[in-house]
């Protein structure tokens, strides 16, 4: 993949774990415990779980499981990731990115397969502040790979999806973006393994440009 120099956009719609909000340590902590109840190789669990909701990665790992009995065991997990905030900070330069954004008054929402307590006390234990457009698993009835978080909050703000880039690290969520039909920019190593059309190591490689319909994004 070749870095693109510059995407320009009308709206951005933005991943959380892993583009904005490091929270590998409690991911890593809650998922390991969950596989070694299971039986399951830890390392194979952590490669599936990154940008999918939680019942979802326990569709794929456990296949012959109940629906409910993921639900439930997703409860629980969401329960304990929200109360456990040790070691989630900021990704460098999400503090400025977001402040850019809303201070030029670029359309942006938040698109994330957390739910709204977990979304909320990450970004704050990050010290980031919430975009007022957020799309939580509450909000779809399908994870990351599907497209719909995407198209809804794309909906959301108004902006047809060829309009819009995400801003995301996984896989799964690089999926999303493009089945959405929207360009996408890759945050950290994990996104460069998917090909986004472009790929940043973090933030700090994004200088925002407003301009009269949009932004132009300078990568790099």
């Amino acid at each position: 993949m070749t870095a693109t120099a510059v995407l320009t956009a009308r709206a951005l719609l933005l991943d959380m774990d892993g583009t904005l909000v490091n929270s590998d340590a409690v991911v890593e902590r809650i998922w390991r415990r969950w596989a070694e109840r299971h039986g399951l190789d830890g390392d194979a669990v952590m490669k599936v779980v990154h940008g999918r909701q939680g019942h979802a990665s326990m569709a794929l790992l456990l296949p012959d499981r109940p629906v409910e009995q993921n639900l439930a065991d997703n409860a629980r997990m969401l329960a304990a990731e929200t109360s456990d905030m040790d070691g989630v900070v900021t990704i460098p330069g999400a503090p400025a990115f977001l402040a850019a954004l809303r201070d030029a008054g670029v359309p942006h929402a938040l698109v994330t397969s957390a739910d709204a307590p977990l979304s909320t006390a990450r970004m704050a234990a990050a010290g980031l502040p919430l975009p007022d457009v957020r799309v939580t698993a509450e909000s779809v009835g399908a994870s990351k790979p599907d497209p719909e978080g995407f198209l809804k909050g794309a909906a959301e703000v108004g902006v047809d999806p060829a309009d819009c880039v995400v801003f995301e690290d996984s896989g799964a969520g690089i999926a999303a973006g493009r089945a959405a039909g929207m360009r996408v920019i890759g945050v950290g190593p994990r996104a460069g393994l998917h090909r986004p059309d472009a790929l940043v190591r973090d933030l700090t490689e994004v200088r925002v440009e407003p301009t009269g319909d949009g932004v132009r994004l300078h990568i790099g």
